[in-house]
């Protein structure tokens, strides 16, 4: 079963939708599968024969399990990698998998199945499609980081780019991505099926068959957009009888039934295309964002995609700007949450999730209550991300700060400077719930152990003019104990928990914690002092305004004064 569960239609599509389910690229493992690991990634011309000759290298490994598995010596053995980084494949590849898969363990620890392995694989050597640079660019360039010589280009709008362009054009729409995504995949499948393929007797294209079981593996790649399963929705597989294995088929024919599906696909989104150009918004868009559906800044409910074709799988915080936005479960649809060029603003994420992007943001604090495969920050800057999660990965970022509570190592690439880490410090009354239902473990803290890999990521799909790209990248200092502190996140839109978390469920370090409760001991010394104050009901009265006043000013001096502002005018 796929995990990218979709939202039931709602209304009447307004324009002409696709008559029957379309067949769409596996966003997941593009945007979360991809690790900048140079051994991983092969050259194009030589993918399907290298490929190949790993699965003659990995097969005796698959043979001996008894159940087709590889694990991570085998692996790293065999792509000539170190352990740990086998280890953290095959923890990416567990994380991206359209099902759990047990015997491999959310980590990566056990055995994964070989094939699952081929297809991991094979897509790293997928380039992401880059956003096209703004045609104003010095106009732009003094309000965001300059080109830097690890970026080679402006990597992000910011927030106030986008205001002053006025157009998101020039980012890689949802529908760019996936259009980006089939065309790799309408390319390469034949090669992919002919990997997958079992050899039979026989001349030509019949020498090369697929079983159902080795057919369904495709859903790592592709689904279908109503949460169809691809044996039922294949004619040559469709209403198998479970007591009796359907047939293998020929990878040809598997082949060409694909590629009419992803035809098709591409088809229907070059008529929304077409259909979008003229008009300024369609209420089937993809792109859609939280800000342009409502103009409230709380809680605001993602918009319904009405087009069948398209029933949205992510909620979209985009474009905010000094403003708080709080989002509960019931806000979130589907199973990932995506904060996009948020400015000067706090992103509260009170819901599990599966996966959670934030990218292009600067001078914001996102909280992220439960995530259980992996949270990405991307191009950020001056941002503090509070995050409980099973992995995080950190890239191209500046001058940030991550409070994290992860069950595996933070990994951290690209072009990064001046990050620091720092343990998981708040809690809200859903939080272990949230944690309990995503699968995140508070009894395993992995903050403080950074995985650093290289500066240059190679699946960016524009050159990197600094040359080698083995260079290590950047990795994150811990925040000094002293200058650790709390974020207490206000509860009063919770509804009553029957048991609700009271305190941070990730166990502070000894030196942490040891600094908290110096602080909270000349905290409690103060009060004592200033309860035992020898002073008359006037010198009372001027002593609570003058801390009162202090207190304002700070909640001005810190900007906190509009989140209270923001959050009591819900």
């Amino acid at each position: 079963m796929v995990d990218e569960t979709l939202d039931p239609p709602s209304a009447t599509p307004p324009m002409v939708a696709a008559s029957t389910p379309l067949l769409r690229p596996r966003r997941v493992a593009f945007e979360y599968g991809l690790l900048p690991i140079p051994k991983l990634i092969f050259p194009e011309s030589a993918l399907a024969q290298t490929l190949s000759q790993l699965k003659e290298k990995l097969a005796p490994a698959a043979a001996a399990s008894g159940d087709g598995r590889v694990g991570a010596a085998a692996l790293a053995e065999a792509l000539q990698i170190p352990p740990d980084q086998a280890a953290l494949a095959l923890g990416m590849l567990a994380a991206v998998l359209p099902a759990e898969d047990p015997a491999l363990g959310a980590g990566g620890g056990g055995g994964v199945d070989l094939r699952d392995v081929l297809l991991f694989l094979y897509i790293q050597s997928y380039k992401r499609l880059v956003p096209r640079p703004h045609k104003d660019s010095p106009a732009v360039t003094d309000v965001w980081p300059s080109t830097s010589a690890f970026d080679g280009y402006l990597s992000a709008l910011s927030p106030i780019q986008l205001v002053r362009s006025n157009s998101r054009r020039f980012i890689p729409s949802q529908a760019d991505e996936e259009i980006h995504q089939l065309s790799y995949l309408q390319k390469h499948m034949a090669n992919i099926l002919t990997l997958l393929a079992d050899s039979v007797e026989g001349e030509g294209d019949d020498s090369l068959v697929l079983t159902m079981e080795t057919f369904e593996h495709l859903g790592f790649l592709v689904h279908f957009s109503e949460g169809t399963s691809l044996s039922q929705a294949a004619t040559f597989f469709a209403n198998s009888d479970p007591d009796m294995p359907a047939a293998p088929v020929s990878a040809a024919q598997v082949n060409d039934w694909i590629l009419q599906n992803i035809v098709s696909s591409l088809e229907f989104y070059t008529e929304k295309s077409t259909a979008k150009e003229g008009s300024q918004q369609i209420a089937s868009d993809l792109d859609v964002t939280m800000a342009d559906a409502n103009t409230s800044h709380l809680r605001n409910n993602t918009p319904t995609v009405v087009n069948p074709a398209f029933h949205r799988n992510s909620t979209f915080v985009e474009g905010f700007s000094k403003t708080s936005v709080v989002k509960h479960a019931s806000d979130v649809k589907g199973h990932s949450v995506k904060v996009l060029n948020c400015h000067d603003s706090v992103i509260y994420i009170l819901a599990p999730v599966k996966y959670a992007t934030v990218y292009g943001c600067s001078d914001t604090t996102v909280v992220l209550g439960a995530v259980g495969k992996v949270v990405k920050v991307e191009h950020c800057e001056r941002v503090h991300i509070i995050a409980a999660a099973k992995q995080i990965c950190i890239a191209n970022c500046r001058e940030c700060i991550f409070y994290l509570g992860v069950t595996h190592r933070p990994l951290i690439v690209g072009d990064n400077h001046k990050l620091h880490i720092a343990p998981f410090n708040t809690y809200y009354p859903r939080l272990g719930e949230h944690m309990r239902q995503v699968g995140v473990d508070p009894s395993t803290n992995k903050w403080d152990q950074p995985f650093v890999l290289g500066v240059v990521d190679p699946h960016d799909s524009l050159s990197h003019p600094a040359g080698v790209s083995d260079v290590q990248a950047e990795s994150a200092t811990c925040v000094d104990p002293d200058l650790f502190t709390n974020f207490l996140i206000p509860n009063w839109f919770e509804d009553a928990v029957q048991e609700p978390t009271k305190c941070n469920p990730f166990p502070l370090p000894e030196i942490y914690q040891a600094s908290q409760s110096k602080k909270q001991a000349v905290l409690g010394d103060t009060q004592k002092t200033i309860r035992e104050l020898q002073l008359d009901e006037n010198r009372k009265k001027e002593l609570a305004s003058a801390l009162h006043a202090q207190f304002k000013d700070w909640l001005y001096a810190t900007g906190n004064i509009r989140q209270l502002y923001c959050l009591q005018g819900d």
